[in-house]
């Protein structure tokens, strides 16, 4: 592993194509503007600290409320799939049942509809 040449031939690969990239004129004043502004914004953060530190609180605060929010509505999904785990029996056995009882109601209407039917004459009823 000490004679690796693969992290080197990376590394060399990425600065062949950031110099190459250069040759193109719009690329090169893409980069200088941004690293004007970079620059700039340097300069500006270490004259006024205050400003950086009240900029990261508020991006900190603003993260800590969605991840909490995240954390609520997780906890809450997991409180939810928890509830339709222990429904799930239940609502088998029900399901379970309502079949239980159509199928013996088949059973007793089909004997129903098997019987011979019924005749009348006069008061007597014949099968």
């Amino acid at each position: 592993m000490g004679n690796s040449k693969f992290g080197k031939f990376i590394i060399f690969g990425a600065l062949a194509g950031a110099i190459v990239s250069m040759f193109d004129r719009s690329t090169r004043n893409q980069v200088a503007m941004k690293s004007n502004n970079l620059l700039t914004g340097l300069k500006f953060y270490s004259k006024n600290p205050d400003v950086l530190k009240w900029k990261l609180e508020e991006k900190k605060e603003k993260y800590q409320s969605v991840f909490e929010r995240l954390s609520g509505d997780a906890s809450y999904i997991k409180e939810q799939v928890e509830e339709l785990k222990t429904l799930s029996p239940q609502v088998k056995d029900l399901v379970m049942d309502t079949k239980d009882a159509f199928v013996e109601s088949k059973e007793e209407y089909k004997s129903i509809v098997s019987e011979t039917p019924v005749q009348k004459s006069g008061d007597e009823i014949k099968k």
